[in-house]
């Protein structure tokens, strides 16, 4: 079962989505036959690199809200994170340009440590407020999972990688992806947003089902069924 994700680092629902889709593909059983892939999205190209302005600021600006006003939003956005375990500190975090970040896990994808390295951003940036648009925080985050930091830095000082990053994004605009997070599963079924945990189940139960393949370790139990259009973040 092949599953790509269209996410950006930034996107506190693509955490949202990441972390419920692994707990659905244990729950489903499909965990060891799941081969997952994250393709670059930027939800704003245009926030500047190494910004330091935070979060709720960006959010009223962009919303034409009030800073308490984009407080408020963010409260249900951390009780939904935290329903999947997640504690994000929106109170620390900054907006941040992610188009570096986007081009370093395409090279830790040449060292099969994309997965991991995709985890680590997404950490930093939610659970501890990291600006992960800032280059020397980017090297930290890449040395702490065992990558070369000279080699990383060879990657932020040029523009390696480049082409792949556009190539997901403009491939994004293809398939009229139009917010994430937005799952494709072997190139057929799409889900859009972080659906909830039952909703993910039951949709990877009705794919498998119709490809014909069968979960290597048998569930427990079955969760109730539950629709919805689940939540995700839109490109400004």
């Amino acid at each position: 079962m092949k599953i790509e994700v269209w996410s950006d680092y930034v996107c506190p629902f693509c955490y949202i989505g990441k972390r419920t889709l692994e707990k659905a593909l244990v729950q489903s059983g499909f965990e060891s036959q799941a081969e997952i892939s994250f393709k670059a999205y930027q939800l704003d190209p245009s926030t500047p690199i190494d910004s330091t302005v935070s979060t709720y600021d960006s959010l009223a600006k962009k919303l034409g809200q009030t800073v308490e006003q984009a407080k408020e939003m963010t409260k249900g956005v951390a009780q939904h994170a935290r329903s999947v375990g997640l504690e994000y500190d929106f109170d620390n975090m900054m907006e941040a340009n992610t188009l570096a970040a986007h081009r370093l896990v395409k090279w830790a994808e040449t060292k099969n440590k994309d997965a991991e390295l995709t985890e680590q951003l997404m950490h930093q940036y939610f659970v501890e407020a990291k600006n992960v648009g800032n280059h020397d925080i980017l090297l930290s985050i890449t040395e702490s999972i065992g990558l070369p930091r000279d080699e990383a830095k060879q990657v932020l000082e040029s523009d390696q990688f480049m082409a792949q990053v556009q190539f997901d994004i403009a491939e994004a605009g293809q398939i009229g992806v139009q917010g994430v997070p937005f799952f494709v599963v072997n190139r057929k079924y799409a889900l859009s947003g972080a659906q909830p945990l039952d909703a993910f189940v039951e949709a990877l139960e009705q794919i498998a089902e119709e490809e014909g393949i069968r979960p290597k370790i048998k569930p427990m139990g079955k969760a109730k069924t539950t629709y919805c259009t689940g939540d995700s973040c839109e490109g400004v």
